[in-house]
C-alpha cells in the first residue's frame, strides 16, 4: 500500500464532512443532548443548582432591573418571587429559560462546527437567552400589575414562542457568519 495522495486526502476530508452533515445524524444528536440537558435539569429539582439558577441567576437580577428603571415598584427578590407592595410573582421551575438554552446548546453541539466555533456559539447563546429571559419576566411583571387578562397568553404563548425564535435567529446568522 501507498501512502495517500494529496487529491485522495483531501477527497476523505470532503467525505468525512459530507457524513458529519448528515441531517439524520444531526438531528440524533440534537435530540440526545436536548433530552440529556432537560433529564439531568429536571433532576435537579429542589437542590441548590435549581435555587442557584432561579434565585440568584434569575430572580435578583430580575428584581434589580425592574427596582433601576421603575423604583416606585420597590420590587426585590425574596428566594424565588419577585415582591412588591403591589404584588408578588413566583418565577419557578421553567420561568428561568433552561429549556431555552438546551435547545440552542443541542443545536450548537449537534451541528458540525469546530470545537471552538460551538463554545463561541453557547457562550454568545447563554448570554442571549439570559438577556431576553430578564426582558420576558419583564413584561410578565408589569402585565400582573396592569394586564392580568394579558399574563396567561403572554406566559404560557407569546413570550416563550418569542424567546425561542429569538434563538433560532441567533443560531441561523451564526450559521451564516460561519464558514
Amino acid at each position: 500500500m501507498h501512502p495517500p495522495s494529496y487529491a485522495e486526502f483531501i477527497e476523505a476530508g470532503a467525505r468525512a464532512e459530507a457524513q458529519r452533515r448528515q441531517p439524520l445524524r444531526v438531528l440524533l444528536i440534537f435530540l440526545a443532548v436536548f433530552f440529556s440537558l432537560q433529564y439531568a435539569w429536571e433532576m435537579s429539582r429542589g437542590s441548590w443548582l435549581e435555587r442557584l439558577i432561579i434565585d440568584q441567576l434569575t430572580v435578583r437580577p430580575a428584581a434589580w432591573v425592574i427596582d433601576w428603571l421603575w423604583p416606585a415598584f420597590q420590587v426585590h427578590a425574596e428566594s424565588h418571587r419577585l415582591v412588591a407592595a403591589a404584588g408578588r410573582l413566583n418565577i419557578l421551575n421553567g420561568c428561568e429559560g433552561m429549556e431555552t438554552l438546551f435547545l440552542l446548546a443541542a443545536a450548537f453541539i449537534a451541528y458540525p462546527f469546530a470545537w471552538r466555533t460551538r463554545l463561541l456559539g453557547l457562550g454568545a447563546g447563554t448570554l442571549l437567552v439570559f438577556v431576553l429571559n430578564q426582558a420576558r419576566i419583564i413584561v410578565l411583571w408589569h402585565a400582573f400589575l396592569h394586564h392580568r387578562d394579558w399574563f396567561g397568553v403572554l406566559h404560557g404563548t407569546v413570550l416563550p414562542v418569542l424567546l425561542v425564535a429569538g434563538c433560532l435567529i441567533f443560531f441561523l446568522l451564526f450559521l451564516r457568519r460561519t464558514p
